[in-house]
């Protein structure tokens, strides 16, 4: 788990990377220390204003897009739908000296370097980790991206070592409301034979179906997975850590029952 002491960090750049995502990167002296260690979906906590009562602040996890140890700066990017939520409208409004608290890092997840292939996919919220993570695959190795954006503006260029065949798909509906879409993309993956990783991570539900088909249809080893459901439809960060651990227990029904 991340520390409980907050690093009192500020803004030091802004940039809107697509139309609905926002890099922040953030500096400061507080950084002193801070080691995000071996993984590439580590993350931090980001303690925010509450829009409806700025005294307060509300906690918000992101992964980390990248850290810079020489300057001792984090870049986190953003997925901003307006003035939705309380993390998205923060970003798109910061700028550089903004000041703001933020614990961590913490983290669970690096491709396995002896992975015959890999699988990485997710929605937009995902696409910071599977960015950290893809330098990390090794050269050559067959590594399967899908990623669930609004549409080709979302898009965002990807690299690694391995041997990429990255899919973007595009909803026709509000975010998680196709929660099979990547399900059946993943479905129609000729995916290579050996002993897979996979790293599956996003809107709760999509998560869900997905992992169902990797062990139910796939027959792949859930020990050889990294799942997480990062947020979950209609519902605040608040209210999916009280869903969470229910989500969990219908996951790996899903496993026994298959």
């Amino acid at each position: 788990m991340p520390p409980r002491v907050p690093r009192r960090v500020s803004v030091v750049s802004t940039e809107h990377v697509t139309p609905h995502m926002v890099r922040v990167v953030l500096g400061g002296p507080a950084f002193d220390g801070f080691a995000p260690g071996e993984f590439t979906d580590h993350y931090v906590k980001l303690l925010l204003p509450d829009p409806q009562a700025p005294e307060r602040t509300r906690t918000r996890t992101y992964t980390v897009r990248e850290w810079d140890a020489k300057h001792q700066q984090l870049t986190i990017d953003f997925v901003v739908h307006g003035d939705v939520g309380v993390a998205g409208p923060w970003a798109r409004r910061a700028r550089p000296g903004d000041e703001l608290d933020l614990l961590g890092p913490g983290g669970a997840y690096t491709p396995d370097p002896a992975a015959d292939w890999h699988l990485l996919a997710g929605d937009a919220s995902v696409i910071p980790a599977i960015s950290a993570s893809l330098p990390r695959i090794a050269p050559g190795t067959p590594v399967h991206v899908v990623i669930e954006v609004d549409g080709p503006q979302e898009e965002q260029p990807l690299d690694t070592p391995g041997d990429l065949r990255l899919a973007y798909v595009h909803r026709s509906a509000p975010p998680g409301e196709e929660p099979e879409l990547l399900a059946q993309t993943v479905a129609a993956l000729d995916l290579p034979d050996g002993r897979g990783h996979v790293f599956v991570h996003g809107e709760a539900s999509s998560v869900r179906n997905l992992r169902r088909h990797l062990v139910a249809d796939r027959g792949l080893d859930p020990a050889a997975m990294s799942i997480s459901g990062y947020w979950k439809l209609k519902r605040t960060e608040e209210g999916w850590r009280e869903d969470k651990a229910e989500w969990a227990r219908l996951v790996e029904a899903d496993v026994a029952a298959s």
